[in-house]
């Protein structure tokens, strides 16, 4: 019998952990990456060393693989559209995955299919960004200029990376110093930033997971609870039904990450897509039936779709980040002696301050405890809690 071989064009965790889910299916992997350090290559046997943005490399890597996935966006869509031009499955497709790639084309798709999104448009140049803040000024309100607003570079940006909170006409100049087109978009007065995560396969099955809540701190992902707790019933299904129709609509094949804000008055605004495995659904690994690696796995294969459905009331998912204590595994006979039930998933990468090197996933029946659980063990992980 011959097991098909997946491609994987990136070497970070989120293509370690879709290996990883690969595994028990006996899906064999190969894998584009970087360095041999990666944290993908340092597991995966087939390694490729190459740079993703030469079109032979990809070519010459894409030899003997029945299909192509990414653990990020950053592949040119041009090369993309030559590997499909060459017969190779590319999932997800250019035509979709240019959507992650460019913010500016984003917002245009997702406006024209009538997706709720914050008030945006492209600027060119810091006078632009001081008109559009002036434009949502409320009639009658002599006493603002429109500001703050936010400014992101259309591509490349991640973890808050080529994102700017603008409070005026002065701090607008610094995001248009590189040279690249820039997407203004309102601040948008939110309780809490939430998301929905969905798996789309090419005969068009979809699952969703329950949405979440994502906590943020200095524009990365610290903590994710699923299901978001006290999410009103009608707009969780708001949202898994937005996330099902976008991914329907860009024609996604994988799993796709629809990061929204829940504003204040009650409604959902669409923030940024993924097209990958993302940081807001790791939680899954041990708290749903089929994790997002695994069902990534199977609809870029088109195999039928596992179930997304939680193990327990309630997963939290706490990243752990790089501080001034490297030696992470000595900790583990705390965390682990002090948690049984603890689930530790560390990404082989040196210790850097602020880095992502790892999560915990904790789960249980009663939010406080699975939560306080998460928190001690990633701060213990990382050196900020001794005891």
């Amino acid at each position: 019998m011959t097991f098909p071989v997946v491609g994987m064009v990136g070497g970070g965790q989120l293509a370690r952990m879709t290996h990883e889910a690969g595994i028990p299916l006996g899906i064999k992997f190969k894998l584009l990456s970087d360095t041999p350090q990666d944290s993908a290559a340092q597991v995966v046997s087939d390694v490729v060393m190459g740079d993703y943005r030469d079109l032979d490399t990809l070519r010459d890597f894409a030899r003997g693989c029945d299909v192509i996935t990414f653990d990020h966006e950053h592949v040119p869509t041009e090369h993309l559209r030559a590997l499909e031009a060459d017969g190779i499955p590319v999932r997800p497709g250019p035509d979709a995955l240019v959507h992650a790639q460019d913010k500016g084309v984003m917002r245009a798709k997702l406006t024209q299919i009538g997706a709720p999104c914050p008030r945006h448009r492209m600027v060119k140049d810091p006078a632009d960004v001081a008109a559009f803040a002036a434009e949502g000024v409320a009639d009658g309100d002599s006493t603002s200029d429109g500001f703050p607003v936010i400014l992101k570079t259309v591509r490349g940006g991640y973890d808050g990376k080529g994102v700017w909170f603008v409070r005026s006409l002065e701090d607008a100049a610094e995001p248009f110093k590189a040279g690249v087109p820039v997407l203004a978009e309102e601040k948008v007065d939110f309780v809490r930033e939430l998301a929905a995560n969905v798996v789309r396969s090419p005969h068009g099955q979809a699952v969703a997971y329950p949405v979440v809540e994502s906590q943020q701190v200095d524009g990365v992902c610290d903590t994710v609870i699923a299901p978001a707790p006290g999410l009103d019933e009608d707009l969780a299904l708001r949202a898994e039904q937005l996330a099902l129709g976008i991914a329907k609509e860009l024609g996604v094949v994988g799993h796709l990450a629809v990061e929204l804000f829940e504003t204040r008055d009650g409604r959902i605004l669409v923030n940024e897509l993924a097209m990958r495995p993302h940081n807001s659904g790791h939680w899954t690994q041990d708290g749903a039936v089929t994790s997002q690696f695994a069902n990534h796995v199977r609809a870029v294969l088109d195999l039928p779709l596992g179930d997304p459905r939680p193990r327990a009331p309630w997963t939290v998912m706490c990243n752990v980040l790089g501080g001034d204590y490297p030696d992470m595994y000595s900790a583990y006979l705390h965390c682990m002696a002090r948690d049984p039930k603890l689930k530790i998933h560390m990404y082989g990468k040196d210790v850097k301050p602020g880095r992502k090197v790892g999560h915990v996933n904790t789960y249980g029946d009663d939010l406080d405890d699975v939560l306080e659980r998460a928190r001690h063990a990633a701060g213990y992980l990382r050196g900020t809690i001794t005891e």
